[in-house]
This record gives structure tokens, C-alpha cells and sequence, in this order.
């Protein structure tokens, strides 16, 4: 399946649109991560375990959508775009959504 963050797909053409898709995940804090991103504020640094959970929760609700996709029986999600949000302290949303779509390839004219 084709997902992009533009609204076309170079060579293709949009047949067909199936409809708004979605997948999202909520993940919370976690204690151990918690305590080296505070020792990593005094020294300063990446904070790595905060950035393979948010490098996990965008591949999942990436796959979720695309799944939903599939569902409509679309081979394509055009114009993706991702947001987050918090559910509550210490627990946030990632939420990724895009349009399903059917793409074929151009035709010259």
C-alpha cells in the first residue's frame, strides 16, 4: 500500500476516493524512562526511550490506519498526517489519518 503525506501520488492517478481512515494508540508514561529523561534534563541529551515510544506509537497507528484502509478496499492513503494529544497525565494519544484512496498508474496522453 502507497501512503503519502501529499495529496497525489507522482505517476498515478486517483480513481477513486473510499474515505477518511484512521488508527491511533494511547500509551502512558513509563517509570524507568521517566527517571533517566529527568537525569537526561541535568546533563542534557536526547531522551532515547521517550523517542522509541513515539517511533513505536506512530509505526502502530500508521499500521492501524493502513489496515483500515485495506478494509475499504483502497491500495492507497493520501495526505497522512499525524497528531498527538494527552488523554490524561501522563498518558498520550498518537493519532494518524489520511484519505483511502484507489490509484492507477497514469496513462500518457
Amino acid at each position: 500500500m502507497i501512503v503519502t503525506n501529499t495529496e497525489t501520488v507522482a505517476g498515478y492517478e486517483i480513481t477513486e476516493i473510499r474515505g477518511i481512515v484512521q488508527g491511533n494508540t494511547v500509551r502512558a508514561k513509563h517509570l524507568g524512562r521517566d527517571i533517566m529523561a529527568g537525569l537526561k534534563n541535568v546533563v542534557g541529551g536526547e531522551l532515547k526511550g521517550y523517542t522509541e515510544l513515539l517511533t513505536e506509537s506512530r509505526r502502530q497507528a500508521t499500521e492501524r490506519m493502513m489496515a483500515q484502509a485495506d478494509e475499504l478496499g483502497a491500495n492507497a492513503v493520501v495526505n497522512v498526517r499525524f497528531t498527538t494529544s494527552a488523554v490524561t497525565q501522563g498518558a498520550a494519544e498518537l493519532y494518524a489519518y489520511g484519505t483511502a484512496v484507489i490509484v492507477e498508474p497514469a496513462t500518457m496522453r
